[in-house]
């Protein structure tokens, strides 16, 4: 490659709060998930349920979630309803 005198140059600006969103800025606090929920729906979920779903969807969830506090102790399933607007919900905000 060899530097010449262009004559003729192109200048580009990058706006980059346009660019795709990272993985990182997709994601939604189980606050705002609850919010979304509450609003659309009517229906109150817990993070419980929250990190159920995002479990079937094979989204990556806190550590502790979902887990009984002692042996034997019944861990309660999501409702159908709920799970169904939970999954409506991850929508808006890119995790589906």
């Amino acid at each position: 490659m060899s530097k010449r005198q262009a004559e003729h140059h192109i200048e580009v600006d990058l706006d980059l709060g346009e660019m795709d969103l990272t993985a990182a800025e997709s994601r939604a606090t189980y606050d705002e998930i609850k919010a979304y929920v509450l609003e659309k729906f009517g229906l109150k979920v817990s993070s419980l349920y929250i990190s159920q779903v995002k479990r079937k969807c094979g989204l990556e969830v806190g550590e502790n979630y979902n887990l009984p506090k002692s042996e034997g102790q019944r861990v309660p399933q999501c409702p159908p309803e709920k799970e169904k607007a939970i999954m409506e919900a991850l929508r808006p905000f890119q995790m589906r």
